[in-house]
């Protein structure tokens, strides 16, 4: 069940003030009282527990339970522990980390002052996308204040403890959001993803044991610690607590970012806070959480936006990006697009992704131009299916998932396409 509270929007609540990107105008707003009471009122293992009973997922994709992801780290440790944020945000669809990046540093840095005393890191690396250049900026800047203020160093708010934050940008490589392969790139290496075990908690960063979260994740860690897991919990489902922030893309009235309980219906996020379908025109398909994930229906809107939901109908929240596609859509285009993304950003490490990826994309392109066969769809779902599970990252289950998705809800487009030798969708956006 769907739990509102009144007030929703509290990642987001003081974004149109300009002021809030900076650390006076942040503390202004309450900013770094969580991370004072955290590190003078608090032990490293209560913070633990309290994210844990929070129930805060991590919002990068993998929906993984933050606290009890912090508590794998080793708590007595000879060796220095980090902590890394990852701002990778490379999936088409998501824009979300940006946006708190580029308004709202300063919460974020709150977030990882917060972790790292809980799991006892000495530095934290804060990994960001390579594109991302404006957002950097805010964050090295925001980085600046903090350490001239005190808030970063030797004694972090008088407290005592000491942490370090660097900052580091990226090459702009889609396998770098991923985190082993972030942590490859971050050490000077090729940004190819590590086999596991062993996990980034025992050997991380520069062989040293490494939690890492992503940008959203860190930012609603004051929060929890301000006003508790029982607050938190009060937004959300049972199992998916809290809000998050949907970027709604494609064609709709007003795109944009919105932030929402999770468990809101996906009909509800486009057809009342996007506006809904942009011409009056009707939906055909939405992809509910980044590129990756397999697409929905217009008759399986009415799901609601958490975890345990989605996977119900076939598909998963991943970063929350929405990508809503009207009635003009060729969905076989839209195959075509997907698999030369995941062709191209294809790290080459394992041969079922390096060479699935481009079987999955060379097909995608015979069909639409009207070379393809019927066989063609059959071998579609065979190559995704040996793709699926069998490589050391998730990566060529997120370059399966989309054909699979495709291919199980609007197969009739595809035979269309073979049947008549050319694509039926004039009206479609162009490739």
């Amino acid at each position: 069940m769907l739990k509102v509270p009144h007030v929703t929007s509290y990642l987001t609540e003081h974004f149109a003030e300009d002021a809030f990107g900076t650390l006076a105008g942040y503390e202004k707003k309450g900013g770094y009282a969580a991370a004072r009471k955290a590190l003078t009122e608090m032990a490293p293992g209560d913070v633990i527990e309290l994210v844990k009973a929070s129930g805060l997922q991590g919002r990068g994709g993998a929906g993984f339970n933050t606290g009890l992801k912090w508590s794998f780290m080793p708590a007595d440790s000879d060796v220095p522990k980090y902590l890394v944020c990852n701002a990778d945000e490379s999936e088409p669809g998501s824009f979300k980390d940006r946006i708190l990046l580029e308004r709202s540093p300063h919460q974020l840095l709150e977030g990882i002052l917060i972790a790292a005393y809980a799991v006892g890191a000495c530095t934290t690396f804060i990994y960001i996308r390579g594109e991302y250049s404006f957002p950097a900026d805010q964050v090295e800047r925001a980085v600046a204040e903090a350490y001239d203020q005190g808030h970063l160093g030797p004694n972090v708010l008088g407290s005592g403890f000491r942490h370090d934050v660097v900052v580091h940008r990226g090459a702009g490589a889609y396998i770098c959001g991923e985190e082993t392969g972030l942590l490859e790139s971050l050490e000077g290496k090729k940004g190819q993803p590590r086999k596991k075990p062993p996990f980034p908690a025992q050997v991380g960063a520069f062989g040293m044991p490494t939690t890492v979260n992503n940008v959203e994740t860190f930012c609603h860690v004051p929060y929890i610690v301000n006003r508790g897991a029982e607050w938190f919990r009060g937004f959300g489902t049972e199992a998916s607590p809290g809000t998050t922030l949907f970027g709604v893309s494609g064609h709709v009235v007003k795109p944009g970012l919105f932030e929402l309980p999770l468990g809101t219906p996906l009909s509800e996020i486009v057809f009342e806070h996007a506006g809904g379908i942009a011409g009056g025109r009707k939906v055909k398909g939405v992809i509910p959480g980044g590129m990756s994930m397999p697409i929905l229906p217009a008759g399986q809107l009415d799901v609601p936006m958490a975890n345990e939901s989605l996977r119900e109908r076939g598909t998963m929240l991943g970063t929350g990006g929405i990508m809503v596609m009207d009635e003009t859509t060729c969905m076989v285009r839209v195959g075509c697009v997907i698999s030369y993304f995941f062709r191209d950003e294809s790290c080459g490490q394992c041969t079922q992704c390096r060479e699935g990826t481009g079987w999955l994309n060379k097909i995608m392109n015979r069909i639409e131009r009207g070379a393809g066969q019927s066989e063609d769809l059959g071998v579609l779902l065979d190559i995704a299916a040996k793709m699926e599970g069998q490589t050391i990252c998730a990566f060529a289950d997120a370059a399966a998932w989309p054909v699979q998705g495709l291919l199980r809800h609007f197969r009739a487009d595809f035979e269309e396409h073979v049947r008549l030798g050319r694509c039926p969708f004039t009206a479609s956006f162009e490739l």
